[in-house]
C-alpha cells in the first residue's frame, strides 16, 4: 500500500475523533457536521471540472473522505468512532451503480 494511503487514512480518522470531541463536548451538534460535510461534498459534486474532466473514479476518490466522516459523524458514540476498515467498507455498501451515496 502506498504510504501516501495510509497517512490520508489516518488523517481522516483524526479529524473524525476531532468531530467526535466537538460533539461530545457541546461545540457542535452532529447534525451540524453533517451538514457541512454535505454541503462540502455538494460543492465538490458541482465542480464542472469533476464531472467533465474526470472519471468515475478519481470523482469517488475525492468524495471518499468526505463520505467517510460523514458515515464516522452518525455512526459515533461517546467511546469514538467505528474503525477506518468498517467505515470504508460502509462506504462502499452505500454506494448505488451511479457511485453515489443512496
Amino acid at each position: 500500500m502506498n504510504v501516501a494511503n495510509l497517512q490520508l487514512e489516518g488523517l481522516m480518522m483524526a479529524l473524525a475523533a476531532i468531530n467526535n470531541a466537538l460533539v461530545h463536548h457541546g461545540v457542535l451538534s452532529i447534525d451540524a457536521i453533517d451538514d457541512a460535510l454535505r454541503k462540502a461534498e455538494a460543492s465538490v459534486t458541482a465542480d464542472e471540472r469533476v464531472y467533465q474532466d474526470m472519471s468515475t473514479a478519481h470523482r469517488e476518490a475525492i468524495c471518499f473522505p468526505l463520505r467517510l466522516l460523514q458515515l464516522a459523524n452518525l455512526s459515533q458514540d461517546e467511546t469514538g468512532v467505528p474503525p477506518f476498515a468498517e467505515l470504508a467498507r460502509q462506504v462502499g455498501r452505500t454506494k448505488d451503480a451511479s457511485g453515489d451515496l443512496a
